[in-house]
């Protein structure tokens, strides 16, 4: 993926994180509480089979589309 799509992609992970604030139950391997952008990071790593970093450009509008659904679904 190109620097531009990859920078753009990583502000809309940020902002589907800061969207999940308070909706992820707690979990006990995260004590102090969860990093959200890790965990949608995560989620978009194993849905795609990598990093959103390391995906084609042609893929990008899958990834905000399944980034939408993790705003309306997640930790519900």
């Amino acid at each position: 993926m190109n620097d531009v799509n990859k920078k753009y992609l990583w502000k809309l992970i940020q902002l589907t994180g800061d969207s999940l604030n308070d909706r992820l139950p707690d979990h006990p391997n995260h004590p102090n509480g969860r990093n959200l952008y890790a965990h949608v990071g995560l989620k978009v790593k194993n849905r795609f089979g990598k990093s959103y970093k390391d995906l084609p450009d042609e893929k990008m509008n899958e990834v905000i589309s399944y980034l939408n659904i993790l705003i309306r679904t997640e930790g519900i």
